[in-house]
């Protein structure tokens, strides 16, 4: 019998005979393609019609819309951690800020998905979950570091980038395929605007419980009540 699949949470899963594991790697591509497409907010039902299998066969697989995008993002949500430890590598602190900046931000405009989830929070998703707490663990040492050189405006704080992942997806998701390069100035005003000597005060950051909610808020939707009964 051949290995079986890891669990999004790091947890091994039962092995899987060979067609439920063709069936579970359709499920990731097609969720793959359709997340990318549409972003979170496409149905479970659009992604088991991509895949080219039944409902139920999707919910077997992945009973919580939340670990099916703990599949499918897990390898993107690598990517952006190792984006942080190269901007923190980078001997010039304000250039690997910015840097990291722009590389996430392109990685929001390449797949609507990924710009989504970088605006959520997906608690039962812990492996996910824990390469984001990396990555900003290591984006505050960044932000101090770029301070420290005088280049970063002191009132910078580290739950405005957050609110730049948060802008950035609503001007992909709007503009979309009509003007898909649009993203790139709005991030290069909001670069702008970090740099000291700041012009002015800025507003108080939203508190990180308040942040965090809005973050819970904008996930995606359970499994509701009209799903079909997964274990048929």
């Amino acid at each position: 019998m051949s290995p079986g699949a890891r669990h999004p949470d790091g947890t091994a899963a039962q092995p899987l005979r060979s067609d439920a594991e063709r069936n579970r790697a359709r499920i990731i591509a097609a969720a793959r393609t359709t997340f990318g497409r549409d972003g979170l907010n496409a149905s479970m039902a659009s992604v088991a019609r991509e895949a080219g299998v039944g409902i139920a066969t999707l919910f077997r697989h992945f009973p919580a819309k939340e670990e099916l995008v703990a599949a499918v993002f897990s390898d993107r949500m690598d990517a952006y951690a190792d984006a942080v430890a190269v901007a923190l590598a980078d001997p010039d602190p304000w250039h690997g800020f910015t840097g990291y900046i722009e590389t996430a931000c392109a990685m929001q405009a390449a797949d609507y998905g990924f710009a989504d989830v970088l605006t959520m929070t997906f608690p039962t998703a812990k492996a996910l979950e824990k390469r984001r707490d990396e990555a900003y663990e290591a984006m505050v040492r960044l932000i101090d570091r770029a301070k420290a050189t005088g280049r970063l405006r002191e009132d910078f704080d580290p739950s405005d980038l957050v609110l730049v992942h948060m802008a950035n997806a609503g001007v992909v998701n709007a503009t979309g395929d009509a003007a898909p390069d649009a993203w790139r100035r709005v991030v290069a005003l909001l670069i702008q605007s970090f740099e000291a000597p700041a012009r002015g005060p800025l507003p108080d950051p939203p508190e990180h419980d308040a942040l965090y909610r809005a973050m819970l808020r904008a996930g995606p939707a359970g499994v509701t009540a009209s799903e079909p009964d997964k274990s048929s």
